[in-house]
């Protein structure tokens, strides 16, 4: 059993790649809604401690557990070094949000067998898509 930040059974495990501290950020309003929506959201940073309140992982490598989903924040050249563990934590998805987008990138996870979405991980949730 996975809890949320509420102490609920989590709906899913979600990382977020490249979450900021800034709350005008994106990726910092991703963190917490998702919190706020019951899922247990880890973000990945290596340069701060917490982002919106839920401590930071420094890198993908250190994540060891189930991850169902990854929401990306990091431009594709940033993301070429975290791409061999992110295929290997092998999630069930990974969502590249809006200035992500890499057709590159989306084709090796999906010969991975990871699905991959180009959208908007803030719209997903509040449309109830997520």
């Amino acid at each position: 059993m996975t809890l949320s930040k509420t102490g609920e059974t989590a709906l899913e495990t979600v990382v977020v790649l490249g979450a900021s501290p800034k709350p005008e950020r994106y990726s910092y309003k991703a963190v917490k809604l998702l919190a706020e929506y019951g899922h247990r959201v880890l973000p990945v940073n290596p340069y701060h401690r917490d982002v919106a309140g839920i401590s930071c992982v420094a890198d993908v490598a250190q994540l060891k557990e189930k991850v169902d989903t990854v929401s990306l924040y990091v431009r594709p050249e940033l993301l070429v070094k975290d791409l061999a563990q992110l295929v290997e934590l092998a999630p069930r998805r990974v969502i590249f949000n809006p200035g992500t987008e890499s057709d590159e990138m989306a084709e090796v996870f999906s010969a991975a067998g990871i699905a991959t979405e180009e959208a908007c991980t803030l719209v997903l949730l509040r449309t109830g898509q997520f």
